[in-house]
């Protein structure tokens, strides 16, 4: 059983690790124990490279989005859920692009068969609950969904961002029709 502080530890690591490759990719792993108020031991003895870092905030920051499901549910409609929920992968994805280039093509296949699943679950369950009210229709597929969608974090490297244009594109075409 792991102990609270390290836990803690653990989490304020993770924490400092995201916002500090957010604001620069090239953040060594000292100035994030730093950031963390651990010392470098801590850090290392939890992620012993850089690379084990950088998945570690990938895997968080896919847990916490995939998570936010249920309540997304229960707040408003499927497809204000879909759309939402598609609004905060993309914000995600386009802080974590930057983290790409300090990884090896490992890693990225790592980072892709860890989060595949979760997210596909994600989406399969706002698709389902469209589904099952109406809104959403029949045929709508999880993996079409996700490739889709993929186009709209790179959307955001031109001067305007399109993404959200685009998102409302690929809602309309789920609608059921009535």
């Amino acid at each position: 059983m792991v102990r609270s502080d390290a836990r803690e530890n653990k989490a304020r690591i993770l924490a400092a690790a995201r916002d500090a490759f957010a604001a620069d990719g090239s953040t060594s792993m000292n100035q994030i124990a730093q950031r963390a108020g651990v010392g470098a031991g801590t850090l290392y003895r939890n992620f012993p490279t850089r690379e084990s870092l950088v998945l570690a905030v990938y895997q968080d920051e896919v847990a916490r989005i995939t998570g936010t499901v249920p309540d997304l549910l229960a707040q408003v409609p499927p497809l204000e859920a879909l759309r939402r929920w598609t609004t905060d992968l993309v914000e995600a994805m386009r802080r974590k692009h930057g983290l790409g280039d300090a990884l090896g093509p490992g890693a990225h296949q790592t980072i892709t068969e860890q989060s595949y699943g979760p997210v596909i679950a994600a989406i399969t369950e706002l698709l389902d609950a469209g589904k099952k009210d109406g809104s959403i229709r029949a045929d709508a597929d999880p993996g079409d969904f996700l490739q889709l969608t993929g186009a709209l974090w790179r959307a955001a490297s031109s001067p305007e961002d399109r993404a959200p244009h685009m998102l409302a594109l690929i809602l309309d075409g789920l609608r059921a029709h009535r």
